[in-house]
């Protein structure tokens, strides 16, 4: 079972009033005063209890939504702390509204053995504040060439296992992994890309590539180990979770997967849904990740994706990397940015507000879509459920950067953009994670 964990601390007592209630999985959207006693939703309704010393929150201005659910996070947790650390990666999360994290494990080292696993896990819970889970390596130290202990590493409470950061070339290995990850119940995560394409490939393979001069990386580099891997999956009736999909043609294998009744789920990021690679005329760093921005077809494609249920997750990828490995020539840069604190205002603003998208679908895919994918219990308004959720202004703007990041880092590919909600108090685990709420029900100013 997938252990998570945060700081133990007081759980919390709440009673929010006069606030939007919307929970699209649970049917629920209503005007009404809802009870948390001891960190559980205890009461929804017209008018609830009043527990002695309970905090009373005046939400008549706010919404409040279910905890978000990342499922590809990098704390950089070992090793790489001078990055993202437990603490500042969890509070980085709680400002988004997320009450549920699960970390990649290409740090250093690699959390490739249940003790490298256990350790992680014990730094959440010294550090953490949300709930914070983390999948292992596939192969030992992500190299592609032997397979971890993969039934050790379940019984210590992997969520799933990945080699994020490096696909598994070998298809006889990942064979094998889906054989030994069957019996399990957990899902492979896989970063699909075929590296002989993409060797020297600094973005999207495209005109602007041929203008800019830069290594091209073609978009087939995803969507053939996108189809070798369903393929493989459909062979040994295995689950796998396809992680950042940003090619059109990738959508399409997995809906034709889909069809076949492959055990196949899938994640899109908020920067492929919102940005192409014609922002890579800035040749800033900010806009380097892998995969990389590709064509508008492409972010069109995740979009119907999106609301077909094709892709039924959104996940940050928040890749949080220091100044000196970012602000260098593009070449040079490390791939990746962070996302956590823009997520859902950055899609508001860019999906919901044009009607691109609607709000149901996004939340869905930022929490059961997550749950589903990794056998997660679902932040839910519901009576009996534990307190996951957080408290928004959905109609309140700023800009990106304006004020200071949770995050140690800043390598956001949306600084300086105008977005739309924000979140002014987290709940986790029953527990308080971030609050930005003064008595008014209104965001404390900065």
């Amino acid at each position: 079972m997938t252990r998570l964990e945060m700081i133990p601390a007081d759980k919390a007592t709440v009673v929010i009033t006069g606030a939007r209630l919307l929970d699209p999985v649970e049917g629920l959207d209503v005007t009404a005063e809802l009870l948390i006693v001891d960190g559980v939703v205890a009461q929804i309704g017209d008018s609830v209890e009043r527990p002695e010393g309970a905090r009373i929150v005046d939400g008549s201005r706010c919404t409040v939504l279910p905890g978000l659910v990342d499922p590809h996070v990098h704390l950089r947790v070992p090793g790489q702390e001078y990055k993202e650390d437990c603490a500042t990666g969890s509070a980085s999360g709680a400002a988004g509204g997320y009450t549920t994290i699960l970390s990649m494990p290409n740090t250093a080292p690699t959390i490739d053995t249940g003790t490298t696993l256990e350790a992680a896990l014990d730094r959440a819970r010294e550090m953490a504040v949300i709930q914070t889970g983390f999948l292992a390596a596939v192969s030992t130290d992500r190299a592609g060439e032997s397979l971890t202990e993969m039934r050790d590493l379940a019984a210590r409470g992997a969520a799933g296992f990945t080699d994020d950061g490096s696909p598994i070339a070998s298809a006889r290995l990942m064979r094998r992994a889906l054989q030994y990850a069957r019996p399990l119940d957990l899902p492979i995560a896989l970063h699909e890309e075929e590296p002989t394409l993409t060797k020297g490939g600094h973005m999207h393979e495209g005109a602007i590539s041929a203008k800019l001069g830069l290594g091209a990386w073609p978009g087939i580099a995803e969507t053939l180990m996108v189809a070798r891997d369903i393929r493989l999956a459909e062979q040994e009736d295995a689950r796998i979770h396809l992680q950042h999909i940003s090619i059109r043609e990738s959508i399409e294998e997995i809906a034709k997967g889909r069809e076949r009744g492959v055990r196949v789920s899938s994640e899109a990021s908020p920067h492929h849904l919102v940005l192409t690679d014609a922002s890579v005329r800035t040749l800033s760093g900010n806009f380097k990740m892998n995969p990389p921005l590709a064509s508008d077809d492409d972010r069109q494609a995740l979009i119907d994706g999106l609301r077909d249920g094709i892709i039924d997750c959104i996940a940050t990828d928040h890749a949080p990397h220091a100044v000196h490995e970012k602000e260098v020539p593009f070449e040079a840069a490390a791939f990746g940015v962070t996302g956590l604190e823009t997520a859902l205002p950055v899609l508001i603003q860019e999906l919901v507000e044009p009607g691109h998208v609607p709000l149901a679908t996004i939340l869905r895919a930022m929490t059961e879509g997550p749950c589903n994918a990794f056998d997660l219990e679902r932040p839910a308004l519901r009576v009996g459920a534990p307190a996951n959720l957080a408290i928004w202004d959905l109609e309140q703007t700023w800009k990106v950067g304006d004020k200071p990041f949770k995050s140690k880092s800043a390598n956001s590919c949306f600084i300086g953009r105008k977005v739309k909600g924000r979140c002014l108090l987290t709940i986790s685990g029953g527990q308080l994670s971030h609050d930005e709420m003064d008595a008014k029900g209104l965001g404390v100013v900065a």
